[in-house]
């Protein structure tokens, strides 16, 4: 297959987020995540954004799992309410998902592990 240089502007990955219920388990969910497709320097941006903040080195450094969460979901599929009703994305239902403990976290994990080619078995 030959190479596309300019391919889409977002793709789809899946997501798996573990959601704490009573009796102290974690019931797993999933939905498709519609990513946004960054240009490699702003993936390296980030990084040394996020490097300098865990060394310390510059204080006024404002990054945070929700705002690179933010920046890079662009939409989804699979999340429904207690009817089993599709919820749409909007900003507001995408800030309400973000909300959720270490789901910003979960979806920055997902993008970035999207990125990286996984060891083949033989």
């Amino acid at each position: 297959m030959a190479f596309v240089l300019k391919d889409s502007d977002s793709f789809s990955w899946p997501i798996i987020y573990r959601q704490p219920v009573s009796g102290g388990r974690k019931e797993r969910q999933e939905f498709e995540a519609e990513f946004k497709r960054l240009p490699q320097s702003r993936i390296s941006e980030i990084q040394e954004q996020v490097q300098a903040k865990v060394d310390k080195t510059n204080q006024d450094i404002e990054i945070s799992d929700v705002s690179i969460a933010d920046e890079i979901l662009v939409g989804w599929s699979s999340i429904i309410d207690v009817d089993g009703e599709e919820i749409p994305f909007s900003k507001t239902t995408k800030a309400q998902l973000l909300e959720l403990p270490l789901m910003a976290s979960c979806l920055i994990e997902a993008y970035f592990s999207s990125l990286v080619e996984e060891k083949r078995k033989n």
